[in-house]
C-alpha cells in the first residue's frame, strides 16, 4: 500500500509540474522501504517531538565535466521515475461522457431548466461544415465577383479549431492563450504559416496582445474577432482559402473588405435559410443523439422540472427537428418556448416585446401579459421574461453552445447557473486517454521541473546539457499539440497556459460537457464540486499532503542552497 501511494502522489507531483521549492528541501525522519519522507511531512509512527536530523546532502560537484556527469544523472534517475510510474492502466482516466464543474452546484436546487436549440438541443454531424463552405465560397464567386480560382478550395475539417483569433488587418488566424499571447507556432496567413520572428515583428516586438485591440465582451473588438461558436469553422476555412488565393495570385486585395464579404457570405448562408433546408431534407444525416435528447427533456419533467427554449433560429425550423428528436408533442415538454430571439441582444435590449406566433409562422398583434404553455413567442427581452416567469438567480441553468451569446450575459448580470456544451471535448478527452499522450505530457513536465532546479548550473558544459533539455521539450511540445491538431493544437491550452477561449468557459460556464446527453449519467440530485486544483504557491504544500511523509520528492537537495 506504501508503494501505491507513493506512485500515485509522485505521478500527481509529475502532471502537476514536478516543482518544489526550496523550503522542502529539510528533511525528518525515514520510514522504512520509502526513504525520507517528503518535505514537512513527519513520517507515521514517528515521534513528532523527537525528528532524525537531515540526511547529509551528497557532495557537490566541482567541475564542469562533473556537472554534466551530475546533469545526466539526474535526467536518467527522472526518466526511470516516469517509466515506473506510468503502467498501461494509467491511461483511460478520463470520462469522455462525464459533466466538469468550474463552479460547485447542486441540481437538488434546480426547478428551472433552460435550453439553447443548435449544438445544444440539437447536436449536428460534421458532414454539415462542408456544406455551409461550399454555398459561402459559391456565394463569394457569384454574388460578390470573386476570382473564380475559389472553387477549387474545398473544405479542410482538419485545418481550425474553436477559439481562435483573426486580427483582421493582418490577415492573421492565431491561437491566444489565457494572459492575451500569441502561441508561437499557431499562427496562420492564408493557409501558410507566419514564421514566430515575423509574429513578434508585427506586434511591436512581442507576442502580446494589447487588452484595446483584442475581442470584446461578445468577441469582437476593433481589429480583432474571435471565432467562438461552431459554426465559425466553416468560415475560418474559408477566409483562409480566400486569402490563400489572393496572395497566391499577387492579388491586391483590402484585408477589411475581404473580411467583411467573407463573413456576410456565411451570414447569407443561414440568413436565406440554405442550411435549415438541408437539415430539414436528411434530418437522419444531420442530427445526432436525437434520442439523448428526449431522454434528457422527458426525465427533467418527470421529476417535476420547469423547462424552457430560448434560440435564434426560427420556429418552423425548430419545430420540424424537434418533431423528429421527440415527437409531435414535443412544445408538451416546455413551459415557455421562444424563438428568434435575437441573442445576445435579447439578454440586453429592453426595448423588444414579445410576439406570439402560431402554428403556420404568422405573427399576433395582442399584447403579451403572460407566456403560456404549448404557445410560441417571437424575439422579446430577458426583462420581460424574468418579470412574466419570476424565474430568477440560481434555480435557473441555462445550456448553450456560444459562451459569449448564450451564457455570458446570464452569469455575469443575472446570476443563473449556466452549463457549456463543448462537442470538441468527447475528442480531446480520447487523445487525453491515450498512452501517447499520457507519456509525453508526464516526461515533459519532469523534464520542466529538471530545468527549474538544474538552471544553477552555468558552467560551459552544463549549459550544453541544459540546452539539449531545452530543444527536447520544445519537441515534446509540438508532439503533444499536433496530437489535436497539427496547426493549432487543443482547445483548451496553449502549450501550458489555459487558452483564451478556456478562460472564457471557466469565467461563464459553471459546467461543461460534450453533449446534453451527459446529464443522463447523473441523479436529478447530484451535486457537481470542482476538483481544487494547486495553484502555483501551493503545489509543494499539496504534494507534502498527499505524500503522507512517505515520499522523498527527487532532487530538492540540489536547491538547497539557494535559501
Amino acid at each position: 500500500m506504501a508503494g501505491a501511494g507513493l506512485r500515485t502522489a509522485a505521478r500527481r507531483w509529475l502532471l502537476c509540474g514536478g516543482h518544489g521549492g526550496p523550503r522542502a528541501a529539510s528533511s525528518s525522519s525515514s520510514c522504512p522501504g520509502c526513504g525520507p519522507p517528503g518535505p514537512g511531512a513527519p513520517c507515521p509512527g514517528a515521534p513528532r517531538s523527537t525528528p532524525a536530523p537531515a540526511p547529509a546532502p551528497a557532495p557537490a560537484p566541482t567541475d564542469g565535466a562533473e556537472h554534466s556527469a551530475h546533469l545526466w544523472a539526474r535526467y536518467q534517475d527522472m526518466r526511470r521515475l516516469v517509466h515506473d510510474l506510468l503502467p498501461p492502466e494509467i491511461c483511460s482516466l478520463l470520462n469522455p461522457a462525464a459533466i466538469y464543474a468550474n463552479n460547485e452546484i447542486s441540481l437538488r436546487d434546480v426547478e428551472v431548466y433552460g435550453f439553447d436549440y443548435d449544438y445544444t438541443l440539437a447536436q449536428y454531424a460534421d458532414a454539415l461544415h462542408p456544406e455551409i463552405f461550399n454555398a459561402a465560397r459559391d456565394i463569394l464567386i457569384e454574388h460578390y465577383k470573386y476570382p473564380e480560382g475559389i472553387r477549387k478550395y474545398d473544405y479542410n475539417p482538419s485545418f481550425a479549431i474553436r477559439g481562435l483569433h483573426y486580427d483582421i488587418q493582418k490577415s492573421l488566424l492565431m491561437k491566444i492563450d489565457a494572459f492575451h499571447y500569441v502561441q508561437l507556432g499557431t499562427a496562420y496567413r492564408g493557409l501558410q504559416p507566419v514564421p514566430d520572428e515575423e509574429v513578434i515583428d508585427l506586434y511591436g516586438g512581442t507576442q502580446h496582445i494589447p487588452l484595446y485591440q483584442m475581442s470584446g465582451f461578445y468577441g469582437k473588438g476593433p481589429s480583432i474577432k474571435q471565432f467562438m461558436d461552431i459554426f465559425s469553422l466553416p468560415e475560418m476555412a474559408l477566409l483562409s482559402c480566400v486569402v490563400d488565393h489572393f496572395l497566391g495570385h499577387g492579388l491586391e486585395f483590402d484585408q477589411a473588405h475581404l473580411y467583411k464579404d467573407v463573413t456576410d457570405a456565411i451570414r447569407d448562408v443561414h440568413v436565406k435559410g440554405l442550411m435549415y433546408q438541408w437539415i430539414e431534407q436528411d434530418m437522419e444525416k444531420y442530427i445526432l443523439r436525437g434520442d439523448e435528447t428526449f431522454a434528457v427533456l422527458n426525465r427533467l419533467v418527470a421529476h417535476g422540472k420547469q423547462l424552457f427554449l430560448i434560440t435564434n433560429s426560427p420556429f418552423s425550423f425548430v419545430d420540424k427537428g424537434m418533431r423528429h428528436m421527440v415527437g409531435p408533442d414535443w412544445r408538451q415538454l416546455f413551459d415557455v418556448v421562444i424563438v428568434q430571439a435575437d441573442k445576445p441582444s435579447f439578454f440586453t435590449d429592453r426595448r423588444k416585446p414579445f410576439r406570439k406566433l402560431d402554428e403556420k409562422g404568422s405573427l399576433h398583434w395582442d399584447r403579451i401579459t403572460r407566456l403560456e404553455k404549448g404557445k410560441i413567442y417571437r424575439q422579446g427581452n430577458l426583462f420581460d421574461f424574468l418579470r412574466l416567469t419570476e424565474w430568477r438567480g440560481p434555480r435557473v441553468l441555462y445550456f448553450g453552445d456560444h459562451l459569449y451569446s448564450d451564457l455570458a450575459d446570464l452569469m455575469l448580470r443575472h446570476g443563473w447557473r449556466t452549463g457549456a456544451i463543448i462537442p470538441e471535448l468527447e475528442r480531446e478527452i480520447r487523445i487525453i486517454n491515450t498512452e501517447q499522450y499520457m507519456h509525453s505530457l508526464t516526461w515533459q513536465q519532469a523534464l520542466t521541473g529538471l530545468l527549474e532546479r538544474m538552471q544553477t548550473y552555468q558552467d560551459a558544459e552544463s549549459r550544453q546539457v541544459l540546452a539539449a533539455w531545452m530543444k527536447e521539450r520544445q519537441e515534446l511540445r509540438c508532439i503533444t499539440k499536433a496530437l489535436f491538431n497539427a496547426q493549432f493544437g487543443s482547445i483548451f491550452r496553449t502549450f501550458h497556459n489555459p487558452t483564451y477561449f478556456s478562460r472564457r468557459l471557466v469565467r461563464f460556464s459553471d459546467l461543461y460537457m460534450a453533449s446534453l446527453s451527459c446529464l443522463l449519467n447523473y441523479r436529478v440530485d447530484f451535486t457537481f464540486y470542482p476538483r481544487r486544483t494547486p495553484l502555483q504557491h501551493e503545489a509543494p504544500l499539496w504534494m507534502d499532503q498527499l505524500c503522507t511523509g512517505c515520499m522523498k520528492t527527487p532532487f530538492l537537495g540540489d536547491m538547497a542552497h539557494i535559501r
